[in-house]
Parts: structure tokens; C-alpha cells; sequence
């Protein structure tokens, strides 16, 4: 049992017909039923900076924290901030190029940021609070693939294991502002293309890496999945960052939960460590059927170019996936 799911046994069952989604279902964010065929779509989500520029820091965290609306199929209507950091550090400037980066991906995203919080803290973290809108029929959920559902990947993978690898100051220039374009690019366009191929069941992939969302996908939805390695989009420098021993912790800890639901066949350690890479501001994880995927990927040329069928979804026993054999590419 992953150290998330430890913590949510003990949280009182939601008794509310308006609650559509809530955190049972590990889904990308809350469903609060409005009446009338509306519904509130709610997140938030902060973390530690990832890179080094404090802009761009501002910028991953806003996209990051969007990215969960998007997954719902839903529309963000705005957005509040949060932020913690040290008082002693305040006339330094660095909070201002963090707080001009999330605002300019917000704007770039049509939401208006309406406030927030802030409060002291040693470690700097950033984040947003998002509340977005969706009709309850087109809500896109986590519990809705289905065998021969074809799964397509819209980002490459290796964020975490570059932004471990810039804390050493092993990543290249090249490495790092390939990471940091993918982790900002909003999912927003990604989400409208799934919206008009009609999918019903997406998640977007992020701490828990593309197996763990994918377990919990399959899970929800009662099937299981085979995943094709070499087909899967990974950053350049990935695999040498691995061999250099710049892999997170959370990656581990990934794959040591996810141990008894993966069935690696031959794939080396690094195809493993890539696959089960945390990742911030990942692309979505969408399960689609097999006659939808030529519009799909046609619709997602110009703004999601790594977007790529990685492999299908099968029957079998609810949440377990094979990997075929191979690497990522």
C-alpha cells in the first residue's frame, strides 16, 4: 500500500449526492454537482522548486496544478495561489519572478488568479489552487477505459530525473530547457482534443509516474493494460541520467508499490525506472477506442507533437500491467 493510500483509509466516507468524484477514486480532482447539468471541478496541488530559475519555477507549478482540471475535460475558471517562503528572503526578488511565472501561464490559460495565501517557511513551495467547470455528462473520470481501448501518451517522459540531476549539476542546457518546455506547456490543448474525440477516460501523469496512474486508471475501471516500451516518448539525456545514479527517491518508492501489479518480462532497470518516473506537469494519460486514435493524434499534431499510442488496454486482472519488451525511445 503506497504511503498515499495509508493516509486516505482514514478519511470519513463522503455522504453528499452532490459529491460526483471525491477522493476514493484517486481521481485527478473533486466533482461537486451545481444542479442543472453543472458541476464545480476542483484542485490544488504545490510542491518544492524543480529548477533552479525561480521564473520558471512559477511557471511548472501553474501549469502543473491546471493540468488536473484539464484531465477532468473541464474549463478552469480561476485560480488562488499558494505560496510559502522565508521572510528573510522576501526583499531578494525571487518571490516576485515566482509569482510573474505562475501569472503568465495563467494568463496564457485564461484564468485569472484571485488571491491566495501565503506563509513563512524555510523551504520555498508554490502552488495553485484551481476551480474549473464541466457539465456532469462530459466529465471525464479515471473509471472509464475499456478493453481495446487503444492509450496515448501526449508528453515524453524523465522530468523527475532531470530535475535531479539539475540539483547535481549533471543536466545540460539542453536537457533542462527540453524538461522545462515540456513542464510548461499546458495540457489545455491536449484536453480539448480529447473533449472532441469524445474520450471519457483520461488522467494526467504525475507524481506517481506513468504506471502508477495507469494502476489506478486500470483499477477504477476493472481491466488491465499492456504497455509497448519502445513506444514511449522519454526526454533526451534520460537514460544517461540514469546511468549516472540521478534517479529520485518517489521513483523508487513507485516502483517498490507498484511491484506486485507489473509484469517487467525482460526490460532493463532503466526502462523501469523511466516508466515509473515521478513526473511534474506530465502529459495526459488518455484511453481511447481504437477507431478514434487516427482523429485523436491528428488533432494533437501541432501542440502535443510527442503524442504517441503507447499501448492498449486489456482484459484481465484490474490494475496489473505487462510491458513488452524493449526500451523507451
Amino acid at each position: 500500500m503506497s504511503e498515499l493510500a495509508q493516509v486516505l483509509r482514514h478519511l470519513v466516507p463522503i455522504e453528499s449526492n452532490e459529491a460526483l468524484v471525491d477522493a476514493s477514486t484517486g481521481d485527478d480532482a473533486a466533482v461537486y454537482s451545481l444542479g442543472d447539468g453543472r458541476a464545480l471541478v476542483v484542485t490544488l496541488d504545490f510542491f518544492t522548486p524543480l529548477v533552479d530559475d525561480p521564473y520558471d519555477f512559477g511557471r511548472i507549478a501553474a501549469a502543473n496544478a491546471l493540468s488536473d482540471i484539464y484531465a477532468m475535460g473541464a474549463r478552469p475558471l480561476f485560480a488562488l495561489n499558494l505560496l510559502a517562503f522565508p521572510r528573510d528572503l522576501l526583499s531578494e526578488g525571487l518571490v516576485d519572478q515566482i509569482i510573474r511565472g505562475g501569472s503568465d501561464v495563467a494568463r496564457k490559460a485564461g484564468v485569472p488568479i484571485m488571491g491566495g495565501h501565503s506563509v513563512h517557511d524555510p523551504e520555498p513551495k508554490y502552488g495553485m489552487v484551481v476551480v474549473g467547470e464541466v457539465a456532469e455528462n462530459a466529465a471525464v473520470t479515471n473509471a472509464e477505459a475499456r478493453s481495446g481501448d487503444a492509450l496515448v501518451l501526449t508528453k515524453a517522459l524523465g522530468t523527475g530525473i532531470v530535475a535531479t540531476a539539475i540539483k547535481a549539476e549533471a543536466a545540460t542546457p539542453k536537457e533542462v530547457n527540453t524538461a522545462v518546455a515540456g513542464m510548461t506547456t499546458l495540457n489545455r490543448y491536449a484536453a480539448e482534443a480529447m473533449v472532441r474525440a469524445r474520450v471519457v477516460a483520461a488522467t494526467d501523469v504525475s507524481g506517481y509516474g506513468l504506471l502508477g496512474h495507469l494502476a489506478n486508471m486500470l483499477t477504477q475501471s476493472g481491466v488491465a493494460a499492456e504497455l509497448d516500451a519502445a513506444s514511449i516518448p522519454v526526454l533526451p539525456g534520460v537514460q544517461r541520467l540514469i546511468a549516472g545514479g540521478h534517479i529520485p527517491g518517489s521513483t523508487r518508492r513507485n516502483l517498490e508499490d507498484l511491484a506486485d501489479r507489473i509484469d517487467f518480462g525482460d526490460c532493463d532497470e532503466a526502462t523501469r525506472l523511466t516508466l515509473a518516473d515521478a513526473q511534474t506537469s506530465g502529459g495526459m494519460l488518455i484511453s481511447i477506442p481504437q477507431d478514434r486514435v487516427p482523429d485523436l493524434l491528428d488533432d494533437l499534431k501541432k501542440e502535443a507533437p510527442a503524442a504517441t499510442v503507447i499501448g492498449r488496454v486489456t482484459a484481465g486482472a484490474p490494475g496489473t500491467i505487462k510491458v513488452l519488451s524493449g526500451g523507451p525511445s
